[in-house]
């Protein structure tokens, strides 16, 4: 086995999925979490296990709040259907015992060219039909892909650092749902005048995918910062002037 080891969940299913159903969640379950148990499993049985291994989970761990803001220390991970499969997913992680340091880095809504979110929100807004979710006021926790991916060879590159980093820009904190709408339209030269009712986004979604929608959890990465990683981009005009150019 290799000295480092990295896993997230760019190794599994994709929870943008429109609806989530009683089998998709189950698939879900098992991508994230048994996955993780049957990695932990094999470095615990090696004979030279990893020096490190970084897990990449999620936000959604954090309770979704207008106003309450999370560092790495904050409670959560047991209101929902997301929050309890993240703290199912990083226990399935530990290793009691191992010599191997762990990291896990919870991540923000991950920006980039090619895939991910901005792939389902580009075309209307391309169109002159983008806008706020909702009421626009949500918290938006974002971090830029190069960051992501930064952060993770941060954590598997320093050798004192273990435990929980969030994996969100600086600025996500004060990052709303419309705050994004108007940056991601202003990079398109686009308007960002139509807003999708909240009835709207739960009728097509569903209520379970629709919180994640419509509400979100003000994330800041107080340890990632104090760890010593440098953001590429902090900035969201700057990230989305990036990604659309």
């Amino acid at each position: 086995m290799s000295s480092t080891l990295s896993a997230g969940n760019f190794i599994s299913h994709s929870t943008a999925e429109t609806r989530w159903g009683d089998a998709f969640c189950r698939e879900i379950i098992n991508s994230r979490v048994e996955t993780t148990r049957t990695l932990a499993k094999a470095i615990a049985d090696a004979e030279q296990p990893p020096c490190a291994w970084v897990l990449v989970t999620g936000v959604g761990y954090y309770r979704p709040s207008p106003t309450a803001e999370y560092t790495e220390d904050s409670p959560g991970g047991n209101f929902d259907f997301f929050s309890r499969l993240v703290s199912s997913w990083e226990a399935a992680a530990c290793i009691p015992g191992s010599p191997t340091r762990g990291v896990v880095v919870r991540s923000g809504i991950v920006l980039g060219q090619g895939g991910g979110a901005i792939s389902q929100m580009l075309w209307p807004f391309q169109l002159g039909l983008g806008g706020p979710l909702g009421s626009g006021i949500q918290p938006f926790p974002w971090i830029h892909i190069q960051d992501l991916t930064g952060i993770v060879c941060h954590a598997l590159e320093s050798e004192c650092l273990q435990g929980i980093l969030n994996g969100v820009s600086p600025s996500s904190s004060v990052t709303s749902n419309g705050t994004f709408a108007q940056e991601l339209a202003a990079a398109l030269g686009r308007p960002a005048l139509l807003p999708v009712p909240a009835w709207a986004v739960r009728a097509v979604f569903g209520a379970e995918r629709a919180v994640m929608l419509l509400e979100g959890p003000r994330v800041v990465p107080k340890r990632t910062l104090e760890s010593g990683y440098q953001f590429i981009f902090p900035d969201l005009s700057e990230a989305l002037k990036d990604i659309v150019s």
